[in-house]
């Protein structure tokens, strides 16, 4: 029994890889687009349109009647003799921009812009997404957060893209503590959480880990509860995993009973570090078991299981010689099936999303049946 308690060889844990994940050491599920280490993003590229962004650029840049330098130069001059800035002309300028320096002016044309029409918001374009857009692709975040949170600008970042855009930029580059700043901003001027809002939210407080992080999130959640909002499951599992970090198990427990189809590759890791950290091992080895001895078909999803978070199971079971082999029998089990992933809980937590709405985006296209070939409008009752 002493020989089965031993931790698997380094060797057959290779050899068990490999063959199923020929030519690398393990790899991850198919859910995660981006390589393990890489940046992490929460927000999908149809709410950042960051391209979009940059193609709108190129065109306005490329039917700009004359040059830029002469452009910048007549807007100067506008600010210098107190003259109106036209919505066109800080559209224009915002596109522009490709140094600090271009920021540095679209700022100030910003502010004067605000001042001449901040009593105009009925159907007013927003710039504020575009602008903090333009600080994404230059690198200039610290700018969009001082604009955010100025005052005499109150009014201008009015809609939840731009704070959810700003605070994506500050996760990515590990800028937690000004992520959670703009976050209490956008709180303080009353903007309205967006679904995306709550899950930056619980991802701030998740990577910051701490008390009042923690205090936050259960804060923000219960409030949301109370609104009648509809929290996503990917917003609940990072308040799982926060709860879990802070050790209020109860309260992991708690939130992860209330997610809805709790299927997904995340879910089912963080219901395995629940029960490590319940001490609920027979069952934990039971949630094993059945996963690797289930449904095998190939038309049924399998489980998969974080290396990370399996090794936190076995060292949880050290002591319990049985529990041990059984697991070391189920986990080789588990390799072989192709339902191990070398990617850690947190980056299976932080991974890319797909767009949710491509496909509908492909549908809109299409205007012309493809079984009567009649336009759409006059064959949808009969498709």
């Amino acid at each position: 029994m002493a020989t089965s308690c031993r931790p698997l060889n380094p060797v057959l844990l290779q050899a068990l890889r490999s063959s199923v994940y020929p030519g690398v050491g393990g790899s991850g599920p198919s859910c995660c687009r981006c390589p393990l280490g890489g940046k992490r993003y929460l927000l999908t590229d149809n709410i950042v349109k960051l391209k979009e962004f940059q193609n709108k650029k190129v065109a306005i840049a490329h039917n700009l009647p004359g040059t830029k330098e002469t452009y910048l130069r007549n807007l100067e001059e506008k600010l210098t003799q107190n003259k109106l800035i036209l919505k066109d002309e800080l559209r224009t300028l915002l596109h522009l921009c490709e140094s600090r320096d271009d920021v540095e002016l679209a700022k100030n044309v910003i502010y004067r812009y605000h001042a001449e029409n901040k009593n105009v918001t009925l159907g007013e374009y927003k710039f504020g997404p575009l602008f903090v857009r333009l600080c994404y692709e230059l690198d200039l975040e610290e700018s969009a957060v001082e604009l955010i949170k100025d005052q005499h600008l109150q009014g201008f970042f009015s809609d939840s893209t731009s704070f959810n855009i700003l605070m994506d930029i500050l996760f990515i580059k590990g800028k937690y503590k000004s992520a959670l700043e703009v976050l209490i901003e956008m709180k303080n001027q009353d903007v309205k959480f967006s679904r995306d809002t709550y899950i930056l939210a619980f991802a701030i407080c998740y990577k910051l880990n701490s008390p009042e992080s923690f205090k936050i999130c259960t804060t923000l959640r219960e409030e949301a509860l109370i609104k009648g909002e509809v929290l996503s499951r990917r917003a609940s599992c990072f308040a799982v995993a926060l709860a879990l970090n802070q050790n209020q198990v109860a309260k992991a427990v708690s939130i992860f009973s209330q997610i809805l189809k709790p299927e997904s590759i995340i879910c089912t890791n963080l219901n395995l570090m629940i029960h490590v950290q319940s001490n609920m091992l027979k069952d934990l080895i039971d949630i094993l078991k059945d996963a690797a001895e289930g449904n095998l078909s190939k038309f049924v999803k399998k489980h998969e299981f974080s290396e990370e978070v399996l090794a936190k199971v076995r060292e949880k079971l050290k002591d319990v010689p049985d529990l041990v082999a059984r697991f070391d029998e189920i986990l080789g089990k588990l390799y072989i099936n192709g339902q191990v992933t070398t990617y850690t809980l947190d980056a299976l937590l932080c991974h890319t999303p797909r767009n949710r709405s491509s496909h509908l985006v492909q549908l809109s296209k299409r205007t012309i049946s493809r079984r009567t070939f009649q336009p759409l409008s006059q064959s949808l009752w009969a498709e």
